[in-house]
């Protein structure tokens, strides 16, 4: 992502949070479907997950109405909540990874499917992308 959109970059970084936890709920999905046999567990985790996920991204496409209806000038409250909520993005997607992982390191339904392994290698790297959006918007002081 390029950072020369100035007064516009809140609603760039939050077309980001919004494609990205869109993927990351849609990804839930994948992985329930994906693997034949996955332990109750993982898919109770991830059900709970694409819950959350989509609550977030609800409350990311509310971010960019109010935004888009601030106009030219987004006041400096709406920004640090823009970059407050881009924090929490930015937690959510490493906890989502963080299940991934149990899941590719503690299922045996994976363990014996080669295709979800790189699914799911594929969906964490997809997140980490996200993560480095997120985090050079927040390091940048944007």
């Amino acid at each position: 992502m390029q950072f020369y959109y100035g007064p516009q970059m809140p609603l760039r970084i939050l077309d980001e949070a919004e494609f990205w936890k869109h993927q990351e709920e849609e990804h839930t999905v994948v992985i329930r479907e994906l693997v034949s046999g996955l332990e109750p567990e993982f898919v109770d985790a991830l059900k709970k997950w694409e819950q959350a996920l989509g609550e977030t991204h609800k409350q990311v496409v509310s971010f960019i109405e109010s935004v888009i209806r601030s106009g030219s000038e987004v006041s400096n409250q709406l920004y640090q909540q823009v970059l407050q909520l881009v924090s929490f993005c930015l937690q959510e997607s490493e906890s989502f990874i963080q299940l991934c992982e149990q899941i590719k390191t503690h299922s045996q339904a994976v363990s014996s499917n080669h295709t979800a392994k790189v699914v799911l290698n594929h969906i964490i790297r997809e997140s980490e992308y996200f993560i480095g959006i997120a985090r050079a918007l927040l390091s940048s002081g944007q």
